[in-house]
């Protein structure tokens, strides 16, 4: 247990800076946090946990807010090219930001169940945390100012987003950008007489794969060589999210022909190659999956966002339908928001909603808020969340 970070790293800054030559200081780090979670849920909350946060120090609040909005940017590009995960860039309310910060923005995702998870924030803390921890400097001019301060961070709870957008009831479903193995080869040898000539044709189809590349590195590819069913083995892998699976027998090497499941299809649905056209269309059909499963996520939150006006619709979009899922409701409102504090904290009492971000995208529009009806010119999205 321990203070926040940016305390910590300011009381460093202010060591560390006493002239606008200094400026600017850009440190990133990998560290581990523990926080008390009084109901953990793995990867999502967890008592100890793993992150990635940043913490910047700069002469101008230009600068400081540029950062702030390039980092933002920097985790979007992760999450949507990498996670295959869609996500709504947004600022937090007020009521919503890290405390200290002027602004906090976040990414928000989308769960199979419809609840939001924040994927990653970005803070501009103006020059709040450098007055707490004196971080001054001279100007050009030699006058004193204070720094401005940025800082940001996502944690494993990423991996959570992951597996919640994508895996099936089978088990992982991994994009093929960041999957640990592309492809699994799964060997069936009935006969003892010809396991030599099947192994030595997998790992010979293994090789050439290798020394393909995707995604900025060379295809991994598991030749599965334990002794076990290979209906038993395929499942294994299957639960494990290869995206890539091929059953090679004595016949297949006879032909040259090579039956090949894709992970984002059914189990045993299988395609079709000659060797020679899977070595040219491999990497093409990686890249295939990984622009599929976004537009599978992407598809699924526009179903599961609405456009509500009223109170009624609200209450009623956000109550279970199905007593046998109770924990399903409707997904994301965009409603209009008039910035009135006690109207959010009574839907966050009555329905555990809460404002998940103003999109930074969305139009300019004039409306009323359902809740006090006041005017609004925007609208924001509330979201029950992890």
């Amino acid at each position: 247990m321990r203070p926040t970070s940016e305390m910590i790293i300011g009381e460093m800054y202010s060591k560390w800076v006493q002239s606008y030559r200094d400026l600017p200081i850009l440190i990133n780090q990998w560290a581990n946090v523990v926080r008390w979670e009084m109901r953990t849920r793995l990867f999502l909350r967890t008592t100890e946990f793993l992150w990635q946060e940043g913490h910047t120090a700069h002469a101008t609040e230009k600068e400081a807010r540029e950062e702030t909005s390039r980092m933002l940017d920097t985790y979007v590009h992760f999450v949507e090219q990498y996670l295959a995960i869609p996500v709504i860039k947004g600022e937090k309310t007020s009521g919503e930001k890290f405390p200290g910060a002027e602004n906090t923005y976040t990414i928000e995702t989308m769960t199979q169940d419809r609840k939001a998870l924040q994927g990653g924030t970005s803070h501009f803390l103006g020059q709040n945390f450098a007055k707490a921890s004196s971080i001054k400097f001279r100007d050009i001019d030699s006058e004193e100012r204070y720094a401005w301060t940025t800082s940001w961070g996502v944690t494993t709870r990423l991996i959570g987003a992951m597996i919640m957008a994508h895996s099936d009831d089978d088990g992982l479903v991994l994009p093929p950008r960041i999957a640990s193995s592309h492809i699994v080869l799964v060997p069936l040898i009935h006969k003892e007489e010809v396991r030599a000539d099947v192994m030595a044709y997998c790992h010979t189809l293994a090789g050439e794969l290798r020394h393909l590349s995707y995604a900025g590195r060379s295809l991994h590819v598991i030749v599965d060589e334990r002794e076990m069913r290979g209906g038993d083995k395929l499942w294994s892998w299957i639960k494990k999210g290869v995206p890539l699976r091929i059953e090679i027998g004595p016949r297949d090497r006879i032909s040259n022909k090579l039956l090949v499941m894709r992970r984002d299809r059914a189990p045993r649905e299988t395609t079709p190659f000659s060797r020679e056209a899977f070595l040219l269309k491999v990497i093409p059909l990686l890249e295939e999956i990984q622009k599929g499963l976004f537009a599978k996520a992407s598809l699924f939150r526009e179903a599961h966002i609405k456009k509500i006006d009223t109170k009624e619709e609200f209450y009623a979009f956000f109550t279970p339908k199905n007593k046998e899922t109770p924990e399903i409701h409707g997904g994301f409102a965009l409603c209009h928001w008039a910035e009135d504090r006690a109207a959010e904290e009574q839907i966050k009492k009555d329905l555990g909603v809460t404002i998940r971000c103003i999109p930074l995208d969305a139009p300019k529009e004039e409306g009323k808020c359902p809740f006090t009806g006041k005017k609004s010119s925007f609208r924001v999205i509330y979201a029950k969340a992890y």
